[in-house]
C-alpha cells in the first residue's frame, strides 16, 4: 500500500522541519560560540543563559534522547500519526545535541509509526504484522 499525504502529514512535516531548525539555530547561536561561557557566568547574565543551560543539562542527562525513544516506541505501538511525527522531531532535536543512539531510534520509530498510520487508515493490516 502507498502512504498518501492528507492534510495532517503537511502539518507534521512543517512541525517536524521547525523543531529541527530551531534546535540547529539555538545550538548555533548560543551554545557553540564561546563568548557565552563568559556572559553567562557574570554577575548578571542574561535571561538566554537560563535557557542555554537548561539545554545542555538536559543534553547531559540524555533526556532528549529518553524523550524521542519514549515517544517512538509509543508511537510505534499505537501506530499514531501525532506520536510519529512528535517521537521524529524530539528524535532530530536529541541527535542535534548529542542524544543520537536513543535518538535516532526514536525518530526512526517514529516515522514508522507514521507512516503506518498513513498508510492503515480504517484498516485492521498493519505493516508490523
Amino acid at each position: 500500500m502507498r502512504a498518501r499525504l492528507q492534510r495532517a502529514d503537511g502539518v507534521g512535516i512543517a512541525v517536524v522541519a521547525g523543531w529541527a531548525a530551531a534546535a540547529i539555530l539555538f545550538r548555533e547561536l548560543t551554545i557553540v560560540p564561546r563568548a557565552y561561557v563568559g556572559i553567562c557566568a557574570a554577575a548578571h547574565p542574561p535571561l538566554v543563559c537560563v535557557v542555554r543551560q537548561a539545554v545542555l543539562w538536559a543534553q547531559y542527562e540524555r533526556w532528549f534522547g529518553m524523550a524521542a525513544l519514549l515517544l517512538g516506541v509509543v508511537g510505534f505501538a499505537f501506530a499514531r500519526r501525532s506520536l510519529g511525527v512528535a517521537a521524529l522531531a524530539v528524535g532530530i532535536v536529541a541527535t542535534v545535541n548529542y542524544n543520537g543512539t536513543e535518538g535516532i531510534i526514536g525518530a526512526s520509530l517514529g516515522l514508522w509509526a507514521w507512516l503506518e498510520a498513513a498508510t492503515t487508515k480504517g484498516e485492521t493490516h498493519h505493516a508490523r504484522q
